[in-house]
């Protein structure tokens, strides 16, 4: 008989347990795969063997977001990993084809690499789950269950899982120390910006401080300059093939501001500050109800960030350009991070991270002290109850307490 598969969380809480991205709250996902008769409620289903394991989806079409060049462009590509190990979950004795059950419950977990232990693939942390406009880059992740079910028949059943990465919060010590970097152009004019902070998600304020200075060198010829306006933008570069022999970058700005500025060069030099608000995506529609989101990506307030998959890459720099009379234009460009989460999302997840790391500190990735599995045969005496069945006067009827 074919089985009803279905896997299932632990209770109130979602499959995935940690932040991953944070090696100290060992992410992971727990739950239990349960097997159920699929046809006649209580007809008996031979199994096998029952294994489970994370899958990484990743598609690119860089074409896809062009009508014109969607048909002509090379088709979407492709690839599936498996993240971290399968896991066996139930294998019927030696010598025997399968074992005939009535109901299994069979608990799991499966620990997400954290990025320790080198370089290979495998160890690395997984990229988020991502959607790009037009699904010019995507990746998404399965939980998937096979089902062996005798010789001949093997059914594999997915159950989508939508992954975020914590290693980017705004509110890390890392990414509040100021960032500062110049440029020059032709030794007349130094650019130099200082940002005092380097991470930002959606609605979150970005200033930098911006310092134009004469080359004392040159002091006659530079205050012979005239700023006439300085721009500050936003740009994300996704670089599509990143590892492969042909990169496509596509460059977007996100934001941008300019200041008209109109003066000779001082002597001391030119101090300006500017800010603008990174652009955030509303995720309402016109009648301010946010719609059914799409089971394997989590809601973002944002259309990418910064990620690193196999097949793509997601980078964002600030851009600072200096346009002046007499001297040539500077541009300045400064990479920053960009994170799913806004400051004050950043700040309250802090609390629940520094719980989950304590409550991580009792598990042990070897020996994850899993329940006992719960398997019903279907020669077990009172098996029948298990799924709420019993046997009156020869006939099942349901069974009531």
């Amino acid at each position: 008989m074919s089985a009803f598969v279905r896997v299932s969380g632990p209770p109130n809480s979602n499959f995935l347990v940690g932040y991953p991205g944070i090696s100290a709250t060992l992410p992971r996902i727990e739950g239990k795969v349960e097997i159920r008769p699929l046809v006649g409620i209580s007809a008996p289903v031979t199994v096998s063997l029952v294994t489970i394991c994370l899958q990484r989806r990743e598609t690119i079409h860089p074409a896809a977001d062009s009508v014109t060049k969607k048909h002509l462009a090379a088709p979407r590509k492709e690839i599936t990993d498996i993240v971290g190990k399968e896991m066996l979950l139930f294998r019927c004795p030696a010598g025997k084809e399968s074992e005939s059950v009535l109901s299994m419950d069979l608990p799991f977990v499966i620990f997400i690499p954290y990025g320790r232990g080198g370089e290979e693939v495998a160890r690395r942390v997984p990229p988020a789950s991502l959607q790009l406009p037009s699904r010019t880059a995507e990746t998404y992740y399965e939980l998937v269950v096979t089902v062996q079910q005798g010789h001949s028949e093997q059914k594999k059943y997915a159950f989508p899982v939508p992954i975020s990465r914590y290693d980017t919060l705004s509110t890390f010590g890392m990414y509040n120390r100021p960032e500062s970097a110049e440029r020059v152009t032709d030794h007349l004019v130094t650019l130099g910006i200082s940002l005092p902070r380097w991470s930002y998600g959606p609605l979150d304020p970005v200033s930098v401080y911006i310092k134009l200075s004469p080359n004392p060198d040159w002091l006659n010829k530079a205050k012979k300059v005239t700023i006439q306006k300085i721009t500050v933008g936003i740009d994300e570069e996704i670089i599509f093939n990143h590892e492969g022999d042909e990169p496509t970058r596509k460059v977007k700005t996100l934001a941008k501001t300019t200041q008209a500025v109109g003066v000779k060069m001082p002597d001391a030099g030119y101090f300006t500050n500017l800010g603008l608000v990174f652009p955030a995506k509303d995720l309402r529609d016109n009648e301010g109800v946010i719609p059914r989101g799409k089971k394997e990506f989590p809601m973002y307030a944002v259309s990418g960030f910064t990620t690193t998959g196999t097949l793509y890459k997601i980078e964002y720099y600030l851009t600072v350009k200096a346009q002046m009379s007499s001297a040539r234009d500077i541009l300045l460009r400064q990479p920053i991070v960009v994170c799913p989460f806004d400051h004050t999302g950043c700040k309250e997840e802090m609390e629940a991270i520094e719980q989950a790391a304590k409550d991580a500190a009792h598990v042990s990735p070897d020996n994850p002290m899993l329940p006992a599995s719960t398997i019903v045969r279907s020669n077990d005496p009172h098996g029948l109850r298990a799924l709420g069945m019993a046997i009156v006067g020869g006939v099942r009827k349901p069974l009531i307490e």
